[in-house]
């Protein structure tokens, strides 16, 4: 089976979960009807979907399946970023900055963490 590390934004609470602790379906159900409204049956359909996508995977105890996921949020968050990157901005990390700098949706806080960040990365690269 082919490991995928795509998540659809409807797998995203589950993987949230799952990234938190292995859980069984019912744990997941108690969790998800509560945050999303969704049904048993809809949760049990995207889990046995996630499960044949290699997202996610279970080891039985007793008369549960324990799920947990085989790709980390890291891997996961690096492969939509580098999506993000290349849809929206052709690639171009300048560009998505500038256009959050125009639209000011950056914060003291935001500005220092970048410098931070870019001064780590320079000091890395010579």
């Amino acid at each position: 089976m082919e490991r995928h590390t795509t998540v659809t934004h409807a797998e995203w609470p589950i993987m949230e979960l799952l990234w938190e602790a292995p859980r069984s379906l019912m744990e997941l159900v108690s969790h998800l009807t509560t945050q999303q409204g969704w049904s048993k049956s809809t949760i049990t359909t995207m889990v046995r979907r996630m499960d044949e996508k290699g997202l996610i995977t279970y080891h039985t105890q007793g008369r549960a399946k324990i799920f947990r996921p085989t790709v980390s949020r890291e891997d996961v968050t690096a492969q939509e970023t580098d999506s993000l990157l290349r849809r929206a901005y052709n690639g171009s990390i300048g560009l998505l900055v500038s256009a959050m700098a125009s639209r000011n949706d950056l914060t003291k806080e935001d500005i220092a963490d970048l410098y931070a960040i870019l001064k780590e990365a320079e000091e890395d690269a010579l």
